[in-house]
């Protein structure tokens, strides 16, 4: 297949690396920049275009969409208007996101809204003692998720890139981004309830901290804490059960159990994969969300996240940010807002 990487910045440069491990060479790229059209085409000897229609002259079977999130479905209705697959990575808004999910249906178009965690060897880990009752019943969870903003790309200003504007915030991309497999491991949310501000003195007009509380459909009360602020990065997540405890240090890269019934800790240490220069988080994640839709393409496997999916997550994150902003709890049902 020939994929067309939408965007060559820094996510869609790990595309590039990410489709290049799996086998997939026949790639080309666009961007409006020159520059990060000269470094792709020098580091990963692709051809890119500066012109979207010249590039998709080149006739692409799929679309890897790493722009900005305020481009996403710009480019997600132009693949499914051309009858092309796509991937894209994590949004934050919801508008034509109803006609695309009707064209896409009708057109038999695999369309992939990037679910990374999933793939995650920690997030799989948790997920299977939850749901094999390792904890027993689940009563509470809480999680923390920081990284000082201006660390996320050193070599560029944060008033410069998406992550410093209001719409495309930081904390706004990472609310739906930890949501998605909170959700999938602890189910639908009932009720939520948030609290946002700006705390810091970063230089950019941003929300830095959000905290939200939620009550999942099954009963299960949860605590988000998703800030930009951290000097060091973080992502710590404790779960409560009647019969132990599961608890989760991304850094260190292990989970570990704490059951009743033998009374001690238990790890599980991920394996350890490897890191591009400079990133804090490991490839091999990314690589399996790639390897799922070029399989999903080929007919082998179904696509974990769907942008039905994608919507109900996002609808948590503007209902999150009407909780903060009036004042008030939000009752939604499977997802959504009654």
């Amino acid at each position: 297949m020939k994929f067309l990487v939408v965007g060559l910045g820094s996510m869609g440069k790990r595309r590039i690396r990410n489709l290049q491990y799996l086998g997939e060479n026949d790639i080309i790229g666009f961007d409006s920049k020159k520059d990060r059209i000269q470094e792709s085409e020098k580091k990963y000897k692709i051809k890119a275009f500066d012109d979207i229609n010249e590039a998709l002259k080149e006739k692409p079977d799929a679309l890897v969409i790493s722009t900005p999130p305020d481009h996403h479905i710009e480019y997600e209705l132009l693949a499914a208007k051309n009858n092309l697959h796509f991937f894209c990575e994590a949004g934050v808004l919801t508008n034509h996101v109803n006609e695309l999910v009707a064209m896409c249906k009708k057109r038999k178009i695999v369309a992939a809204p990037s679910a990374t965690f999933r793939f995650n060897e920690s997030i799989r880990t948790i997920k299977k003692l939850v749901d094999d009752g390792k904890i027993g019943t689940v009563s509470t969870l809480t999680y923390h998720m920081g990284q000082y903003l201006p660390d996320w790309h050193p070599w560029e200003s944060i008033s410069e890139f998406y992550v410093g504007q209001r719409l495309t915030s930081a904390t706004r991309e990472m609310v739906p981004f930890e949501m998605e497999w909170i959700t999938w491991i602890f189910g639908d949310v009932k009720t939520i309830s948030c609290l946002k501000a700006k705390t810091s003195d970063l230089p950019v007009d941003i929300d830095d901290v959000y905290q939200i509380i939620f009550a999942f459909e099954n009963g299960v009360l949860g605590h988000l804490l998703v800030e930009v602020i951290s000097r060091t990065p973080t992502r710590m997540l404790r779960v409560v059960g009647d019969k132990g405890t599961i608890e989760w240090d991304w850094i260190k890269d292990v989970v570990r159990l704490y059951d009743i019934r033998n009374n001690r800790w238990v790890e599980f240490k991920e394996k350890k994969g490897f890191k591009e220069k400079g990133y804090v988080a490991k490839e091999n994640m990314y690589i399996e969300e790639m390897r799922n839709f070029i399989n999903a393409i080929k007919g082998k496997e179904q696509y974990v996240y769907s942008l039905e999916d994608d919507l109900r997550i996002l609808t948590l994150l503007d209902s999150s940010e009407k909780s903060s902003d009036e004042h008030i709890h939000i009752t939604l049902k499977g997802g959504r807002k009654k």
